[in-house]
């Protein structure tokens, strides 16, 4: 039974390995033919050919943070559901039930979220 179970496995032991050597053999292998020659318009930060002006750190309101997490929410549940809605049919109760939950909470946060007055005055 053991020696089924590492053949099995075998191929994606040899799939790691090559995933993980790869890049690092990418990596010194480019290091070595790359030329080197630093400047300091190399250390420029590129825009389209422009020549930056001002500081490139500019503080946003925290609004937009909050709008962005409850986009990515939406997204993680959109994905959640519509692989749910999927194999639906197959479900027990009990994975019904904690469907159900998942919406419920979802729901809740979101609302919760949305009330505050800070993401509102966007």
């Amino acid at each position: 039974m053991a020696q089924s179970l590492l053949d099995a496995y075998m191929p994606v032991a040899i799939f790691l390995a090559i995933a993980v050597i790869f890049p690092i053999l990418v990596y010194f292998i480019t290091r070595l033919v790359r030329p080197n020659k630093p400047s300091p318009l190399k250390d420029t930060t590129y825009e389209c050919g422009e020549v930056p002006e001002g500081e490139a750190q500019i503080q946003f309101n925290f609004q937009y943070y909050m709008f962005a997490l409850i986009f990515v929410v939406f997204d993680v549940a959109a994905i959640f559901l519509m692989l749910m809605a999927l194999v639906f049919t197959g479900l027990s109760d009990a994975a019904k039930a904690a469907i159900v939950l998942f919406v419920a909470v979802l729901f809740v946060t979101t609302n919760y979220a949305l009330k505050k007055e800070e993401v509102l005055t966007i």
